[in-house]
C-alpha cells in the first residue's frame, strides 16, 4: 500500500461528520485540489492532540525558545471550516506515530491503516510496505493550530452526565449512578 505524503499541506485537521454521539471522525490533508480522508476514534483525535501539545512544549523547553515553536496556536492559522467534501475515508487509522524533525523544525505526523495485526507497529520512518500510511509534515505553528481545533471538536460531543460523567443522549441514559434509571 502506498505512502499518502504531504509537505507543508494547504491545511491539515480534525473534523467529524454526523451529530454528536454519533459522529465519525477524520484525519484531513489538502494541498491545492488534492484531498486525503482518513477516518479515527474520537480518543485518538484527543490523544493526537494532546501528545502534540505535550511534544510542542517538550521542544520549546528544550530549545531554550531558540525554535520556531509558538506557545500558543497563532490566530491567522485557526481554522473552523467543514471539512472538504466530499469526504472518501482512504482507510481507517489504527496506529500513529508523532516526531519532531529539528533539521526543518516541523512536526511529522504518521497515520497507518489499521490493520489485522495492530499490535506489530512499525517503527516511524519505517512504516510496513503492505500497510498504508498518511504522513504529514507541518510546521509548529500549523500543529499548535491542528490541536487547539482538535480539542475543541472533541469537547463539542454530547454533554457528560453530572452523576457519572458519561456521555447524555438527548433521551437521557441508562446512569449508573442511579442504578440503572434513565438520567
Amino acid at each position: 500500500m502506498p505512502v499518502i505524503s504531504y509537505e507543508l499541506p494547504d491545511r491539515f485537521v480534525a473534523g467529524a461528520v454526523g451529530q454528536p454521539g454519533e459522529r465519525a471522525f477524520y484525519l484531513q490533508a489538502r494541498d491545492g485540489r488534492r484531498v486525503t480522508s482518513v477516518g479515527l476514534e474520537k480518543f485518538q483525535v484527543t490523544l493526537l492532540a494532546e501528545r502534540l501539545e505535550q511534544l510542542l512544549d517538550e521542544v520549546l523547553r528544550q530549545s531554550g525558545g531558540e525554535t520556531a515553536v509558538p506557545a500558543v496556536a497563532p490566530v491567522e492559522l485557526r481554522d473552523d471550516g467543514p471539512l472538504d467534501q466530499p469526504v472518501e475515508e482512504e482507510f481507517r487509522v489504527g496506529a500513529m506515530a508523532l516526531g519532531w524533525d529539528p533539521e526543518d523544525e516541523r512536526v511529522v505526523i504518521e497515520a497507518q491503516e489499521a490493520g489485522e495485526d495492530d499490535e506489530a507497529v512499525a517503527e516511524a520512518g519505517d512504516p510496513d510496505p503492505a500497510v498504508a500510511v498518511l504522513r504529514v509534515s507541518i510546521t509548529a505553528a500549523q500543529a499548535r493550530a491542528f490541536a487547539e481545533r482538535a480539542l475543541r471538536l472533541v469537547a463539542a460531543g454530547r454533554p457528560p452526565c453530572p452523576l457519572c460523567g458519561l456521555p447524555l443522549d438527548t433521551a437521557g441514559h441508562i446512569c449508573p449512578r442511579q442504578n440503572g434509571y434513565l438520567g
